[in-house]
């Protein structure tokens, strides 16, 4: 299928990357509290596989209409840099999603059930510096994205 990424004839790309770039942080600070504070945890219950979701699914958005309007302008060192930066991003997300969603189901499921605390020991350590890797290195690969972004947008129109 062929998608034109266009509204009202302008590339719909710099409107669609606005929910990847509030999406993704969100999820990336929202990893961050339920790695850190159970109540918070308790409190965003179903919430947090749901943020993780919707940041998950945004990502293809900007990925497909920035491949339709990179056939359209011209190809900049700036521009060339942008799109290769966005590349690392789906894999970042989808990783940071998977591990909100098992976090979440962790918590959810296991932990009621175990008697090991040993488990419990290890996964209450080492799920909380996964989420932290994962959402601090998303969180910096959608600012580097934005900028380059910015950066092939507006570089010398200033």
């Amino acid at each position: 299928m062929h998608i034109t990424w266009q509204v009202a004839g302008l590339p719909a790309h710099p409107l669609i990357v606005h929910l990847t770039s509030v999406a993704v942080p969100i999820a990336s600070l929202v990893a961050l509290v339920v790695a850190f504070w159970p109540a918070a945890r308790r409190w965003l219950s179903f919430g947090t596989p749901i943020v993780a979701f919707i940041a998950g699914i945004s990502v293809p958005l900007p990925t497909e209409s920035g491949g339709w309007l990179e056939s359209r302008v011209q190809m900049t060192p700036a521009v060339q840099k942008h799109v290769d930066e966005a590349h690392n991003l789906l894999p970042w997300m989808g990783l940071l999603m998977l591990a909100m969603m098992a976090w979440w189901a962790w918590h959810r499921f296991a932990v009621p059930r175990i008697n090991s605390t040993a488990l419990l020991r290890v996964a209450a350590i080492s799920g909380p510096v996964v989420l932290t890797v994962l959402a601090i290195g998303t969180l910096v690969d959608v600012v580097i994205i934005g900028h380059a972004g910015a950066a092939a947008a507006w570089q010398g129109r200033g």
